[in-house]
């Protein structure tokens, strides 16, 4: 939570077992302290009803409308804002009222809403004001989970705007700047793309909440600079603009909030690359430009796009740039 203030972020996730590592009495606490920063909380739930034998509690509190009224009624007296409900079974039409059912009463109690372990959203956007969006991917969890998972991140980054994103909002909980992917550092997977594709997945990857995988640690190991533009960093967006790119090897996506245009780029392959990008909503103007340093860590620099539009990108095998400018 103090992370979150100190970031300017608006949430924080309080994941599974939470009912049983803090416990429901000291929770209402808890979010008291989180208000005081600035931070509101999100709480997570699995969904357990009989498709589901996931042992993560809090459990059987989403799946019958009297628990769950009973339970977002408690939330809404303690100030939590939202629920991250997990382990959905299956597209069954009984399932698929399950998500509508918690849709409308969380939206009775003031309560938005994330899905995780779940089908892909089709139109709840535009059906409940409360959803917020949703998981539907192989997510960040796995690059923690699994080295081949994250030794492929750099490749999905390049598959996942074509295809899941492109129907709607995805909570893939992008943005590590650890090198190890672990509380110390000392073991786990071991991150093979560049601080600045981190940083550029932040936008490239569209979900109006973003659970970003920072640790406090970075707030003392990154450049004031990368601090800055992670406080900056929009989850919502105005326009969106294809830039260029292929599946499976790089793409460049441009997102405009209000009046500002974030740009990112990432490498999904092994090699080094150069190439040109058409940017004529920034044409003739100096923007900065986040690119990766030799080392793999993120550099700055201004620079001026041609009043042609085009700009030069320099991109370290799995790794990215960043373009902000208006």
């Amino acid at each position: 939570m103090d992370l979150a203030s100190s970031l300017n972020f608006e949430y924080v996730l309080i994941d599974n077992w939470w009912d049983k590592n803090i416990g429901r009495e000291r929770m209402a606490e808890l979010v008291k302290y989180a208000n005081g920063k600035g931070v509101d909380v999100i709480l997570w739930y699995n969904s357990n009803g009989w498709w589901n034998d996931a042992p993560q509690t809090p459990q059987n509190r989403m799946n019958s409308a009297p628990a769950r009224r009973n339970e977002m009624a408690w939330l809404q007296s303690i100030g939590v804002k939202g629920l991250k409900v997990d382990f959905f079974g299956g597209d069954k039409q009984e399932t698929i009222k399950l998500y509508e059912d918690i849709l409308t009463d969380a939206n009775q109690y003031g309560l938005v809403i994330t899905f995780h372990g779940s089908t892909i959203p089709r139109g709840w956007e535009r059906m409940y004001p409360n959803f917020v969006t949703s998981e539907a991917v192989l997510a960040s969890e796995n690059l923690v989970f699994h080295q081949n998972s994250l030794d492929l991140h750099a490749y999905n980054a390049t598959i996942l705007p074509f295809t899941r994103n492109a129907i709607g909002a995805m909570d893939f909980a992008p943005v590590f700047l650890n090198k190890r992917l672990s509380q110390d550092q000392t073991v786990g997977t071991i991150r093979k793309t560049t601080d600045t594709f981190e940083l550029a997945t932040g936008v490239l990857y569209q979900s109006p909440v973003q659970h970003f995988g920072l640790t406090p640690n970075n707030l003392e190991e990154q450049p004031q600079f990368v601090i800055d533009t992670l406080k900056m960093m929009p989850t919502v967006w105005d326009e969106t603009r294809y830039i260029a790119g292929q599946p499976g090897q790089d793409v460049t996506i441009a997102r405009r909030h209000q009046q500002t245009w974030w740009v990112a780029a990432v490498n999904g392959e092994n090699k080094a690359k150069t190439f040109d990008i058409d940017l004529p909503m920034l044409a003739g103007n100096k923007v900065t430009l986040m690119f990766d340093k030799k080392d793999g860590s993120a550099g700055t620099k201004q620079v001026t796009v041609s009043n042609s539009g085009k700009l030069t990108l320099n991109l370290l095998a799995q790794g990215g740039a960043l373009i902000i400018g208006r």
